[in-house]
C-alpha cells in the first residue's frame, strides 16, 4: 500500500489535486486502498480539459445550425402508415427489437427516497413507474406475441435497490430471463476552481455520467454482446420518468427500416419557445440537438414562413439505435457537457460543506451527441398527448399531476 500511496501522491501533485489525500489517515484499510485505486485510475488530464471547457455556449464551440426534417405521424395517409406499420411488425415478431429504460436516478427531486422507477405517481391503482413501463411491453406481447428483451440501466447509487425492486414485485408478472440490469458509468465533481470533490465518505465523490455514457456501459457490461447474441438488431433507449412512452412502436421501427437510416428518434412539437427540452437540429449538416441551456434566446423564438418554431421539434428521449450503430458509437467517448450542482462534500480539512445553492460541476454526456456520427437520421413527430408524460418535478410543469392526467386522459380513450 506503501507504493500506491507514494504513486497517488506523485500523480495528486501534479495535477494540483493533493487535497484528496488529506482525510486518508482517517479511513480504515478498505477505503484507503478504494481510494488509492481511484485516484491511480482517474484521469485528471480529461478532468482538467472537461473543467476549462465550462461556460462556453454552443455558438461559439459549433458552426452552422439548421432546422431539421420530420415525418408526422399524425399527417400521414393510412397506406403511408400500413407501409410503416408492416415493415415494423415484421421485426418485432421475428425478436428483433429490445427496449432499453435508462433509470439510474433517484426520485429525490420528487420527494421520494428512492429510484425514480419505484415512485407511486398517484394513480388509483398506485403502480409504480416500473411497473406502469412494464404494461407497456406485457400489452406488446398480447399485440406481437413475443416477450421484449427489456435492459435496465441503473447506476452505482440504486442498482441493489432497484433489482431489488423488481424481485419483491415478482417483475411485475414478466418474465424474469426478459429483463437484465447493468450500471451506468460515473465521472468525479470538481468546485469552481476545478479541484476533484471529496464525498462524506472520504472518498472520491462521484456522479452519473449522463444519459450519454449509456453506449460505453452497455459495451462494459457485455449487453452489446448479449443484444448481438439473441439476434436483436434494434434498441428503443427511453427514459424511466415518462410514463407513456410507447417503447415497442412498429411505425418508427419500420420508418428506419424503409429509410435505411441506424437511428430514429421521436419528437413532440415545443409547448413554446422557451420549454426546457433540446431540439432536433442539423449541426454543420449533421444530425443533432442542442440543448436547452445551451440554445441562444434568438435561436429559440425564431420562427418559418408558417410561423411556426424552426427549432420546436423537441427531443423527448425517446430514440431507436441499429445494435450496429450502438457499437460504432460505443468505440468512442462522447463529449462531456458541464452542469452546475449542489453538492455535499469534504474540505481540506475534513469539514463538511453544504450549500443551498450550486457550488459543483458535474459533467455529463448527451445521448444525442452520438447522432453527429451519422449522416441521417429519421425522426417522427408525435403526440405529445399520446407519448410523452415525463414525471420530474415535485409539482408544476412535468410533475406527478401533469403525469397522472395525461396518462388517465390517454387510457380512458
Amino acid at each position: 500500500m506503501e507504493e500506491k500511496y507514494l504513486a497517488a501522491e506523485k500523480i495528486l501533485k501534479k495535477y494540483g489535486q493533493e487535497h484528496l489525500l488529506s482525510q486518508y489517515d482517517k479511513l480504515n484499510d478498505e477505503k484507503k486502498a478504494k481510494l488509492l485505486d481511484e485516484i491511480l485510475t482517474l484521469d485528471f488530464n480529461q478532468i482538467n480539459e472537461l473543467f476549462k471547457r465550462i461556460g462556453k455556449t454552443e455558438d461559439e464551440k459549433n458552426g452552422k445550425i439548421e432546422p431539421v426534417r420530420c415525418t408526422d405521424k399524425s399527417a400521414m395517409s393510412k397506406e403511408e402508415l400500413e407501409h410503416y406499420e408492416s415493415i415494423g411488425l415484421k421485426a418485432i415478431k421475428e425478436g428483433k427489437l429490445a427496449a432499453v429504460t435508462m433509470a439510474g436516478g433517484q426520485g429525490t427531486r420528487l420527494g421520494h427516497n428512492g429510484p425514480k422507477g419505484t415512485f407511486d405517481i398517484g394513480l388509483d391503482s398506485h403502480k409504480p413507474i416500473f411497473e406502469i413501463l412494464c404494461d407497456t411491453l406485457k400489452d406488446a406481447q398480447k399485440k406481437y406475441g413475443v416477450y421484449v428483451m427489456w435492459y435496465i440501466m441503473t447506476s452505482n447509487e440504486n442498482n441493489d435497490a432497484t433489482v431489488k425492486f423488481f424481485e419483491d414485485n415478482n417483475y411485475f408478472g414478466y418474465p424474469k430471463e426478459k429483463v437484465m440490469f447493468f450500471r451506468q458509468g460515473e465521472l468525479p465533481m470538481v468546485d469552481t476552481n476545478g479541484k476533484v470533490l471529496l464525498g462524506e465518505d472520504g472518498l472520491i465523490k462521484l456522479a452519473a455520467d449522463g444519459h450519454g455514457g449509456i453506449f460505453l456501459s452497455m459495451k462494459k457490461n457485455g449487453i452489446i454482446y448479449d443484444m448481438k447474441s439473441k439476434g436483436i438488431e434494434w434498441a428503443f433507449i427511453g427514459g424511466v420518468d415518462n410514463v407513456l412512452v410507447n417503447m415497442v412502436d412498429p411505425v418508427i421501427l419500420g420508418l428506419a427500416i424503409d429509410k435505411k437510416v441506424l437511428v430514429a428518434g421521436k419528437s413532440v412539437i415545443k409547448a413554446g419557445p422557451h420549454e426546457k427540452v433540446g431540439v432536433f437540429c442539423k449541426k454543420n449538416g449533421k444530425p443533432s440537438v442542442v440543448e436547452y441551456s445551451e440554445i441562444s434566446k434568438e435561436m429559440a423564438e425564431a420562427t418559418n414562413e408558417n410561423g411556426e418554431l424552426k427549432y420546436g421539434e423537441s427531443h423527448i428521449l425517446c430514440n431507436l439505435f441499429s445494435v450496429k450503430a450502438i457499437e460504432e458509437i460505443s468505440k468512442n467517448t462522447l463529449p462531456y457537457h458541464s452542469a452546475f450542482k449542489k453538492a455535499k462534500f469534504l474540505d481540506k480539512d475534513g469539514n463538511l460543506i453544504t450549500s443551498d445553492k450550486p457550488n459543483a460541476y458535474k459533467f455529463e454526456a448527451f445521448l444525442f451527441d452520438a447522432f453527429d456520427s451519422l449522416d441521417d437520421i429519421a425522426i417522427l413527430r408525435v403526440k405529445r398527448e399520446e407519448e410523452f408524460a415525463p414525471v420530474k418535478n415535485a409539482e408544476g410543469v412535468d410533475s406527478p399531476e401533469t403525469a397522472r392526467k395525461l396518462y388517465k386522459e390517454f387510457h380512458n380513450k
